[in-house]
């Protein structure tokens, strides 16, 4: 009989044991170590070998994974990353990944703790964002899956069950969001069989939130030639500066027009737990759908997306099917319905509710409310060093934690290679984007574990290197 089981545990064991205390260890002195280094070309020649049809013991391929994957990873849990949108991740979410790895539940569906998990950390979201008690639910692997879900239950709203048998049938459905929405947006248009034309992007004022009049100009054209609108994305807090759209007022628009009304909420969702900082998100709590990532601000491991459906019925119409082989049952394994995999597209899916649970119970919300004032502070703290600075400039408002500037008299080349510099040097991970046309260097303050002296060394570095 062939098993995959060891004949005997204790090596096992003691291997397991070796690589806790090493990550323990790695984690615990992540600020000595380089913050990113580029992968060697003989390491990622290594990676191109064919299909092995022998085993390696265990222990060897752990010191394959020490000296060929460990150091060049993305580096995202180092203080000093800082380039895009990336948790830090937490020890209690790495040892949550052990647990749910052993555990190896397929949370599809069935009735078992896994859902229950699930179920919890659902109406934990809601209640942060104050949606209705029996809000809908499904983890995800990101908000590009969680956007794609809500276009598809906002398609369900506008053209019903038909659409699901016979496809779109000519209609003329459009949506909206600012200039500064994410690509998963467009992306998750054209999945649901809209085709990116369908999204008009609306421009954004001088806060880079959506223009409402003309968001209200676009929205009179397209009924005017025959479109119809089912669709309104408010984003709170965008990818390149931060800013939140006017969510209150996105709203009742989308119920002058029958629209759906989604929250792109990303990242800025956690924002729900901050005393100081919830404002921006005022108006969330009238969303039909929210989506938004554990594994940004509430540092999950990756990865832990999350959407949010107001209506549980039209949730479940948007995606349920009845075969016999997957039939829910009133009592015994079968039970427990509706299914996740009612509630979108994934059949077979790993415990991921267990890290978000572990993470949310030993943490707590004012805790993990703390980190985004903390990252928020910082960040004001860069904009106050870059102000001060006659070689730096803002160009973006600072309402979060993303903070863009530029290098007086750079180009756009200079300043590309400057971020590339510091990012294969090791020292610091900032990114680029554009902003007014001109690159801008892009600090994202996400990680629970950046300090001051972080921020005040990442200046410091610039600073000299331009002075070269």
């Amino acid at each position: 009989m062939s098993t995959l089981d060891p004949a005997g545990w204790s090596n096992l064991r003691a291997l397991g044991h070796r690589m806790m205390d090493d990550m323990i260890d790695h984690l615990s002195g992540i600020a000595t170590q380089p913050v990113w280094r580029p992968l060697p070309d003989e390491i990622r020649a290594g990676f191109t070998a064919t299909l092995p049809a022998h085993g390696t013991a265990p222990e060897r391929l752990y010191e394959s994974f020490t000296t060929n994957i460990k150091p060049y990873v993305t580096g995202n849990t180092h203080p000093r990353f800082m380039g895009w949108v990336h948790g830090g991740g937490n020890p209690v979410s790495m040892l949550a990944e052990l647990l749910a790895g052993a555990m190896n539940a397929n949370c599809g569906g069935r009735d078992h703790a896994g859902i229950a998990v699930e179920r919890q950390v659902i109406a934990w979201a809601a209640q942060m964002l104050g949606l209705p008690a029996q809000t809908s639910g499904v983890l995800l692997t990101g908000s590009s899956m969680a956007n794609f879900i809500a276009v598809l239950c906002a398609r369900f709203k506008a053209l019903g069950a038909d659409a699901r048998a016979n496809g779109l049938q000519g209609a003329r459905l459009t949506a909206y969001a600012s200039a500064g929405v994410h690509r998963c947006v467009p992306s998750a248009l054209d999945m649901a069989g809209l085709g990116l034309q369908a999204l008009r992007k609306i421009p954004v004022d001088a806060d880079f939130r959506m223009d409402l009049n003309a968001l209200r100009a676009a929205i009179a054209a397209d009924k005017a030639a025959g479109c119809t609108p089912f669709l309104i994305v408010g984003t709170a807090g965008t990818v390149d500066v931060g800013a939140f759209d006017d969510l209150t007022a996105l709203a009742g628009i989308a119920r002058e027009h029958n629209a759906w009304f989604h929250a792109d909420a990303a990242f800025g969702a956690l924002a729900a737990l901050s005393p100081n900082r919830k404002h921006f998100l005022t108006g969330i709590e009238q969303a039909d759908s929210v989506a938004f990532d554990f594994h940004k601000w509430a540092q999950v491991t990756y990865d832990a997306g999350c959407v949010l459906i107001r209506d549980p019925a039209l949730h479940n119409a948007t995606f349920a099917q009845a075969t016999s082989y997957l039939a829910a049952a009133p009592r015994g394994l079968a039970g427990g319905h509706p299914w996740p995999c009612d509630l979108g597209p994934d059949l077979s899916r790993g415990f991921r509710a267990l890290k978000v649970w572990m993470t949310l119970s030993a943490y707590g919300s004012e805790a993990l409310g703390a980190v985004v004032d903390t990252t928020c502070t910082l960040a004001q703290h860069l904009a106050a060093r870059i102000t001060a600075s006659n070689r730096l400039e803002l160009l973006a408002p600072v309402k979060l934690n993303i903070v863009c500037f530029a290098i007086t008299g750079y180009t756009d080349a200079q300043t590309a290679d400057l971020v590339a510099d510091l990012q294969e040097s090791g020292l610091f991970a900032p990114s680029t984007t554009i902003i007014g046309g001109r690159m801008a260097i892009r600090a994202a303050i996400v990680n629970h574990r950046t300090q001051q002296s972080d921020i005040d060394a990442l200046v410091t570095e610039i600073l000299r290197r331009i002075a070269l």
